[in-house]
C-alpha cells in the first residue's frame, strides 16, 4: 500500500515541520512518498514574479524549484529518507519513506499546467494518480472542520483551484491538520 503525503509549506513557517516529519517517520514507515509544499521559497517566487512581471511558465518552474528546496530541507531533517525526482524511481524504494523533488521535464512532458492554480496540492494528486497510490493525505497547518468534499475544500481555500482536475475518485484522500497524523 503506497501513501502519498503532501506536507504543506506553511508547517515550516509555524515551526511545526520537525514535529510533523518525526510523526510521519513514526507512523508511516514504508511505502510513503512525501510531496513538499514550496513554503517560504514559493512565496519568494510569487514576490519576484509580481516585481519582475515574468511569465507563468518561468514562475511555475521556479515554484517547482521551491518544492525541490523544501525537499532538501526535509532530507536534512530526516537523513534516513530518500530523495527521488522521477516517478519511475519511486518503485526502487518500496519499504522506505521518500521525498519527491518534482522533475520539471517530467511534469512538462505530462502537460501539467504552468499556473499558480496548480500548487503542490494538485501535484500531490497528480503524483498519487501517476504512481497508482492507495491513498493521499494532505497536511495543512491550520485547524479545520471541513468535509473531504473537493468543492468545499476549494471554496474554503484549503486546496488549490486546480485540485479537482487532478484528484480522481479512485484514490481516497484526507485533508488533515498536522496534529491529526
Amino acid at each position: 500500500m503506497t501513501t502519498v503525503i503532501k506536507v504543506g509549506g506553511s508547517l515550516a513557517k509555524n515551526g511545526r515541520l520537525s514535529d510533523c516529519l518525526s510523526r510521519i517517520d513514526q507512523y508511516y514507515q514504508q511505502n510513503t512518498v512525501l510531496v513538499p509544499g514550496g513554503g517560504c521559497f514559493a512565496d519568494q517566487v510569487r514576490a519576484a514574479q509580481q516585481h519582475w512581471q515574468f511569465d507563468q511558465q518561468t514562475a511555475h518552474h521556479m515554484a517547482l524549484l521551491a518544492m525541490q528546496q523544501m525537499a532538501l530541507l526535509f532530507k536534512a531533517l530526516q537523513p534516513g529518507w530518500h530523495l527521488v525526482s522521477k516517478t519511475k524511481e519511486i518503485s526502487c524504494y518500496p519499504n522506505d519513506i521518500l521525498i519527491w523533488q518534482p522533475d520539471i521535464a517530467e511534469l512538462d512532458a505530462a502537460g501539467v499546467e504552468a499556473s499558480w492554480e496548480v500548487t503542490s496540492d494538485s501535484l500531490s494528486a497528480w503524483l498519487a494518480e501517476t504512481i497508482n497510490a492507495d491513498r493521499l493525505i494532505i497536511l495543512k497547518s491550520t485547524l479545520m472542520a471541513v468535509s473531504a468534499n473537493i468543492d468545499a475544500l476549494q471554496q474554503a481555500d484549503i486546496v488549490d483551484p486546480a485540485f479537482h482536475r487532478f484528484m480522481h475518485a479512485s484514490i481516497p484522500f484526507d485533508v488533515r491538520n498536522y496534529e491529526q497524523l
